[in-house]
Formats: structure tokens, C-alpha cells, sequence
């Protein structure tokens, strides 16, 4: 029986989820998970979130007696739990850089993420974007440039083997597919190298099988 529990939102919708979810899955770790659907009007559905935090929100990973909210804490907890999986890189530039850019990931792109939400069985179609988000894009473009450059020699990732960097930004994959925006070839490369590795593809196929539909998500 898997030691770990994974409360996760829609994957279809939930970028946040699908980090943690992907941290594990993609180092072969076991996990129990359990999707709990988002804006609905069930009270159950918050009650079960609640039930899991206090917090109110989802993912929420389970270890015991331990319990851990917010994607990007989450992820640094299965680090420490699992040090040999290397989900931060042994040396401590390449470290610093990728807990940074973890970091800007998690607080920062704004423009990007309202008006480019997660939605993966959306219709492939772009849309017109701020100038706020097509900074965002470019930046994403820069940090992934630089970190594939600076650390890359050791593999396909952003800092050579798949680590918590790739993780948090993950659905950005996802979101520059859906919304058809045009990337630089060395920002192809590794969507194309993200969009291959199997735990993401598994992650895909199950949120475009969904069938509950957000539709303030939808009108995007």
C-alpha cells in the first residue's frame, strides 16, 4: 500500500496539481491519488478538500502523520524524502538556480496564467495576449534557454535530468500548446522533450478524458 496520499483537482484544469503529481509519478514513486473535482456546487467536493487541509485548497500530499500543502512545498518535500531521486541538482549553483527559477515560476507569470488558463482538452487555437503576457513568454523562453545552456549537459531538461524545475513548469508546456503560441526552436526542443516523457503523457490522456466542464474555463 502506497505510503503516500496525493489529493489533486481536475486535471484537466488543475496546473497546480499536475506539479507535485508529476514530481512523483515521473520518479516512479508510489502514491494513492485522489481527485477531488473543483468549481462545483457540491459541498461534498469542499468538504473532502477540507477534510484533507484546512487550507481549503488542493494538492495536499499525505505522509502519515504529515501533511503538506502548496505545490511547490510539496515538491521539496518529496525531495528531502526521496534524496535519491535528485529532484534538486547535487551542485549548489546549479541548485540555487533551479530553486529560483521554482520560485519565479510559482509566484510570478500572472498575465500568462489568466489569460492562457490550463485546459487541455481546449481546441488548439491562439489567442491575443497582453503585452504583460508576452513578457511572460519571453522570459519562460529566457529562463529556459539559460538553464538548459548553463546545466544542461547532463540531459534532455532543464538541468540535465528530469528535476522539480521541469515539474513546475510543466503546465506552461501545456499552455503554450493549447494556445498555439509560436516559441524559439530551443523552446520547442524541450516542450517536445516534456511532452514525450511518459508521466506527462499519462497526465494528459487522463484530463483530456475528463468529462466535467468548467465553463468559466471554457470561454477562453
Amino acid at each position: 500500500m502506497a505510503a503516500l496520499k496525493l489529493a489533486i483537482g481536475n486535471k484537466n484544469y488543475s496546473s497546480w496539481s499536475m506539479r507535485p503529481w508529476l514530481a512523483l509519478r515521473a520518479n516512479d514513486i508510489p502514491f494513492a491519488e485522489t481527485v477531488i473535482p473543483l468549481y462545483t456546487d457540491n459541498p461534498a467536493d469542499k468538504q473532502q478538500i477540507l477534510d484533507f487541509s484546512r487550507a481549503g485548497k488542493v494538492p495536499v500530499l499525505v505522509d502519515g502523520d504529515i501533511t503538506v500543502w502548496d505545490s511547490l512545498a510539496i515538491i521539496e518535500y518529496i525531495a528531502e524524502r526521496y534524496p535519491d531521486k535528485k529532484l534538486w541538482p547535487d551542485d549548489v549553483a546549479a541548485r540555487a538556480h533551479a530553486r529560483s527559477v521554482c520560485a519565479e515560476m510559482h509566484s510570478g507569470f500572472v498575465a500568462l496564467r489568466s489569460e492562457c488558463g490550463m485546459n487541455l482538452h481546449r481546441p488548439i487555437r491562439a489567442v491575443t495576449l497582453s503585452a504583460d503576457a508576452k513578457a511572460n513568454i519571453a522570459r519562460i523562453q529566457e529562463i529556459w534557454r539559460e538553464c538548459r545552456v548553463r546545466y544542461g549537459s547532463g540531459g534532455p531538461f532543464l538541468f540535465g535530468r528530469f528535476g522539480a524545475a521541469d515539474a513546475m513548469f510543466a503546465p506552461v508546456v501545456h499552455r503554450f500548446r493549447t494556445y498555439a503560441i509560436e516559441v524559439e526552436p530551443e523552446a520547442k526542443t524541450y516542450m517536445e522533450t516534456m511532452m514525450a516523457l511518459p508521466a506527462f503523457q499519462e497526465w494528459t490522456r487522463d484530463g483530456i478524458a475528463e468529462t466535467l466542464v468548467i465553463e468559466k474555463f471554457e470561454n477562453v
